[in-house]
């Protein structure tokens, strides 16, 4: 049987940033046809490098408009374009749709106007994490999960699976749409260009829909995964309308200095914000309290996959928790290092970890024990045999201006 390697998320950017620093770790699976998104074909005239990212071919970089670097940095100052479309989205609709979507998900989703967005996670029975979606009100008895890719096909099965005892259909509308982020602080003066929305009244975290390009009807949400400011949109997966599209975009944005950017400049600048991604702060073996979600989580709101034993883990203590940390000495922490303490002793690991390229400084994040936590601890990660010191700083690394147009 064909093999091929892939490899993981940080471990790209750790190709990318600093290949000399830190050898790739992979994983060897069996060969599956690799997916392409409707815009595969731009990304390639445009000279990205492409990789295998979860069995889909995407861009890491594109070096032509100078790499990784350059993207994260425009997308801080101005504006970057991103290519998003392996993202996946579940809708669930019908009577009971609400019902369904407080059962599955951790937030409470009962005073979400229509038109609104809100960030969550769906569960396991013992509290650890499914994946985290962001919901979408759609209208009445009708809501929208935006997943992540490297968990779609779990995802899908997990909502229809866990849906069934409520009068509601879950549909997987993944493959319907190319999803483009607009991302950055010139974000909005780009996309407006383009779209007959007055984007000035979308608040952060909501949606509306309007003609973009000339397309009617189109999602417009001002969400991301950046920590900046931005948009998603969705547009048909058609390979000419999805070219054209992106090519319009980039041109509404030439004045700002608009790039296109890759995986690695999404990694780079979610790990400045301190999102989590799925398998590093997250996942099957980790709780919502340990990685410091809890305000998103809404106990209050009645049962939910997963209250029971948050409950429990609250009750007994929680023993590690989840936090920032630079680099004192030269080196840069990268995602599975051991964390030490100043005795030499393991006592955690790193989640992930990169060269910030707007703070310009090594950062990364760690599960450590609570006697460890506190900002100004230091501790050590363990980079090439070598104990590197780091200390515990406040996150987020990255918090973006509070006025936004």
């Amino acid at each position: 049987m064909a093999r091929v390697t892939v490899l993981s998320y940080t471990n790209l950017i750790s190709a990318i940033c600093a290949p000399k620093d830190s050898p790739l770790s992979s994983e060897t699976v069996a060969a599956t046809p690799i997916r392409k998104t409707a815009l595969n074909a731009v990304h390639r005239q445009m000279g990205a490098k492409m990789v295998d990212f979860n069995g889909w071919d995407m861009p890491v970089e594109y070096p032509p408009v100078g790499g990784l670097m350059k993207e994260h940095l425009a997308v801080r100052n101005g504006v970057g374009v991103f290519d998003v479309s392996h993202m996946g989205d579940i809708r669930i609709a019908g009577p009971q749709a609400l019902a369904a979507v407080q059962h599955i998900t951790m937030n409470d989703a009962a005073g979400m106007a229509i038109g609104q967005c809100r960030y969550s996670a769906m569960l396991y029975p013992q509290g650890t994490f499914v994946d985290d979606v962001i919901v979408h009100r759609m209208g009445e008895d009708d809501y929208m999960l935006v997943i992540n890719a490297g968990t779609r096909e779990k995802d899908v099965n997990w909502v229809t699976q866990n849906t069934r005892q409520f009068d509601c259909k879950a549909e997987n509308l993944s493959d319907n749409y190319t999803q483009i982020a607009i991302q950055g602080p010139k974000g909005v003066n780009t996309l407006q260009k383009l779209t007959d929305a007055d984007l000035s009244q979308v608040k952060f975290y909501w949606f509306t829909h309007g003609t973009v390009c000339g397309l009617p009807n189109i999602l417009i949400a001002r969400t991301g995964y950046t920590a900046e400011d931005g948009f998603e949109i969705y547009v048909p997966t058609d390979e000419p309308t999805s070219a054209r599209v992106w090519y319009a975009v980039m041109d509404a944005g030439k004045e700002f200095g608009i790039v296109p950017c890759g995986l690695g400049a999404r990694n780079t600048l979610r790990l400045e914000g301190r999102l989590p991604l799925y398998g590093h702060e997250i996942s099957d073996t980790i709780n919502v309290w340990e990685a410091g979600l809890e305000r998103f989580l809404k106990m209050e709101k009645g049962d939910f996959t997963g209250r029971a034993a948050l409950e429990r883990a609250k009750a007994d203590g929680i023993k590690r928790t989840l936090v920032g940390l630079e680099s004192v000495d030269r080196g840069i922490p990268r995602d599975g290092y051991k964390v030490l303490d100043l005795n030499g002793k393991e006592i955690g690991y790193v989640t992930s970890g990169s060269y910030a390229p707007f703070l310009k400084k090594n950062i990364a994040l760690a599960y450590v024990p609570l006697e460890h936590s506190a900002i100004g601890s230091e501790v050590a990660v363990e980079i090439r045999n070598q104990p590197v010191k780091c200390k515990v700083i406040p996150t987020p690394f990255y918090k973006r201006p509070k006025k936004q147009a």
